[in-house]
C-alpha cells in the first residue's frame, strides 16, 4: 500500500517562488515545483507532471463531475519501475492463486463442519473459530480480482467502488482474523487455568463475535470516503490503492497508525501474554498428571500457533506503523518493496488457518476425517459402479 499524498495550504498567495511539496507516490521523498497558486479557500484536484515538474490545478466546484485523477510518471521513475516489475506483475498474483486455490476449500470446509457438523458438541471456542474461518473466506473470495489486477499490469479495470471494497475486505478481515486469535488465545488460557469457574458460554461467544464484525467494519468506513484509484498516463494503467491520493496526509497517516496499533499491537499482546501464562500453568501441571504427553502436545501446538501469528502479521504491520509513523514525523520511509511482500505473506495466514483447527480442536479433526471417508467411499462406490459391464457398456456408448 503506498499512498501518494500531498498536503497543500489553502492560503497561499500569487508568487513565483520555488515550493517544496511533499509527495508519497511510490515513497518519492519531494519535489521541486513553482509555485502559482490562486489565493481560494476551495478544494483542489491536482494533475502532476513528473517529467517537468508542473503542477495543475483546478477548481473542484467546477471540474469535480468531469476530472479524473491523472499522474504523468517517466517511464523510468521508481513508481513506473514498481509498477511494472515481475515482483507485481508475476510473484504477487502466483503466490495470491496459491492462497485462493488452498484456502477457499478448506475455509468452505471449516465452516461446513463448524456450523453443520458440530452442533450437538457447540462451544465457544468452535464459535470463534468459525468466525476466523469466515473471515479468511470473505477475504479469499475477493483475491480474483487483486490477482487479475497485479496480472494486468496492475491495471484496475473494475471502476472505484470495487476497488474500495477489495481495500476494506482486504484489512478488515486481516484484522477480524487478528482480533479473533486473540480472543481464542483468552479462552484456551481460561479453559486451561480456570476448567470449574464461571465457563464462557456460547451467547457470550457470540456477542463478542458480532461486537467484533461491527467495529471491524466501522473502522474500515474511512477507506470509502477517498477515491482509491489513480490513472498514470504514461503507462496507460490506472492503479487500485498502490498510489492514492489525499490532501490531508497527516489525517490518513494516523488513521492507518491506529489502525495498525488497534488491529495487530493490542491483539499481538493479548496472545503473547496468554499464551506464555497458558504454557506455564500447563508446565506446572506436566509432572502432577497421568497424561502429561498431552498437555506437552497442547503446549507445542500453542507455540506453534503463536509462531504463525507473529511470522504472517508482524511483518506488513511493522512496516505500516513505521511508515505512517515517519510520514508524521516530517520523512517518508521508502519500504514499499519490503511492504507489499510482507502483505502478501500476511494473506498465507488465510490458507493456513484451517490446519490449525485441524491440530488444535479434536471435534473438528474427528468431523473431518469422517467427512473425507465418506467422500472417499462415495467416490470409490461410483468407480465400483462404473466398472460393471452393464454400466460400463452404457457409459461407453454415452461418451461416443
Amino acid at each position: 500500500m503506498c499512498w501518494g499524498c500531498t498536503w497543500v495550504d489553502n492560503s497561499l498567495q500569487d508568487s513565483d517562488e520555488p515550493l517544496t511539496v511533499d509527495i508519497c507516490v511510490g515513497c518519492i521523498r519531494s519535489v521541486q515545483y513553482t509555485r502559482n497558486f490562486v489565493k481560494k479557500k476551495t478544494e483542489l484536484y491536482f494533475i502532476f507532471s513528473f517529467t517537468t515538474g508542473n503542477i495543475n490545478l483546478f477548481n473542484s466546484t467546477e471540474m469535480k463531475r468531469s476530472l479524473k485523477k491523472e499522474i504523468e510518471v517517466d517511464s523510468s521513475s521508481m513508481v513506473a519501475d514498481f509498477l511494472t516489475c515481475n515482483l507485481t506483475t508475476v510473484f504477487l498474483p502466483a503466490i495470491y492463486i496459491i492462497i485462493f486455490i488452498v484456502g477457499l476449500p478448506t475455509n468452505a470446509m471449516a465452516i461446513w463442519v463448524f456450523l453443520f457438523k458440530m452442533k450437538k458438541k457447540k462451544n465457544p471456542a468452535s464459535i470463534l473459530l468459525a468466525n476466523l474461518a469466515l473471515a479468511d473466506l470473505l477475504f479469499i473470495i475477493m483475491l480474483p480480482l487483486k490477482i487479475h489486477y497485479h496480472f494486468n499490469n496492475n491495471n484496475w479495470i473494475f471502476g472505484e467502488p470495487l476497488c474500495k471494497v477489495l481495500v476494506s475486505f482486504f484489512y478488515g478481515n486481516m484484522y477480524c482474523s487478528t482480533i479473533f486469535i486473540a480472543f481464542i488465545s483468552v479462552q484456551r488460557y481460561w479453559a486451561v487455568t480456570r476448567p470449574h469457574s464461571h465457563k464462557l458460554t456460547n451467547q457470550i461467544a457470540v456477542c463478542v463475535s458480532v461486537c467484533v464484525w461491527i467495529v471491524v467494519w466501522l473502522l474500515t468506513i474511512p477507506l470509502y470516503l477517498y477515491d482509491q484509484t489513480i490513472q498514470i498516463i504514461k503507462l496507460n494503467i490506472t492503479t487500485c490503492h498502490d498510489i492514492i491520493w489525499i490532501p490531508e496526509i497527516h489525517l490518513l497517516a494516523s488513521y492507518l497508525l491506529t489502525m495498525g496499533i488497534v488491529g495487530y499491537v493490542v491483539p499481538c499482546v493479548v496472545c503473547v501474554v496468554t499464551y506464555l501464562l497458558t504454557c506455564r500453568a500447563l508446565r506446572r501441571s506436566v509432572a502432577h498428571s497421568c497424561s502429561s504427553k498431552k498437555k506437552k502436545k497442547a503446549i507445542i501446538l500453542m507455540v506453534i500457533v503463536l509462531v504463525m501469528f507473529l511470522v504472517c502479521f508482524t511483518p506488513s504491520n511493522v512496516t505500516q506503523i513505521v511508515q505512517y509513523s515517519s510520514v508524521l514525523a516530517g520523512f517518508y520511509y521508502n519500504s514499499y518493496y519490503v511492504y507489499v511482500v510482507a502483505q502478501c505473506l500476511s494473506s498465507l495466514n488465510s490458507c493456513l488457518d484451517p490446519f490449525m483447527y485441524y491440530f488444535i480442536s479434536s471435534d473438528f479433526r474427528n468431523n473431518m476425517k469422517n467427512m473425507l471417508k465418506c467422500c472417499s467411499e462415495r467416490s470409490a462406490q461410483q468407480v465400483r459402479v462404473s466398472l460393471t459391464p452393464g454400466k460400463a457398456s452404457s457409459s461407453l456408448v454415452w461418451t461416443l
